[in-house]
């Protein structure tokens, strides 16, 4: 069996489960070919456990216009809002503090970003996850 002759490459951010061909799904892979609707339905079922988190995915089309796709674990910035329960970031990092978290959470959200740092182990992981939550105002505890 011969090896597909990979065209390209699309990297999306969608909520999960919520994948309509409206942009911004159908103007990522829509120019390539790819049937916009099999992706929506594909992707939907296979976030449907996650819905109201945001879900990357990279979608890699084949010259024949078919396609597979890999889902990543949601942004370190989201888990992180949702761990603190605000809304958004400071505007102003260094003089606002909008929240906090305490290292718990920033363990938690370490061994779920796992798959997708370039870390070695958990503790260089709670360093960056760390390091992201004090650059969006939020004190780490």
């Amino acid at each position: 069996m011969a090896k597909k002759k990979v065209l390209t490459v699309v990297k999306i951010q969608i909520p999960a489960g919520q994948a309509t061909p409206a942009p911004p799904v159908g103007t990522a892979p829509g120019p390539h070919g790819v049937a916009i609707m099999d992706f929506c339905k594909a992707y939907n079922a296979a976030t449907e456990a996650q819905r109201g988190t945001i879900v990357p995915v990279d979608i890699t089309v084949f010259e024949d216009r078919s396609f597979t796709f890999v889902l990543k674990t949601p942004p370190t910035p989201v888990l992180i809002r949702q761990a603190a329960g605000i809304e958004k970031g400071s505007g102003t990092t260094g003089r606002e503090t909008v929240g906090t978290i305490t290292d718990a959470q920033v363990a938690e959200i370490a061994e779920i970003k796992m798959p997708d740092l370039n870390a070695n182990d958990l503790a260089a992981a709670n360093l960056q996850v760390a390091g992201t939550a004090r650059s969006m105002g939020i004190t780490v505890r």
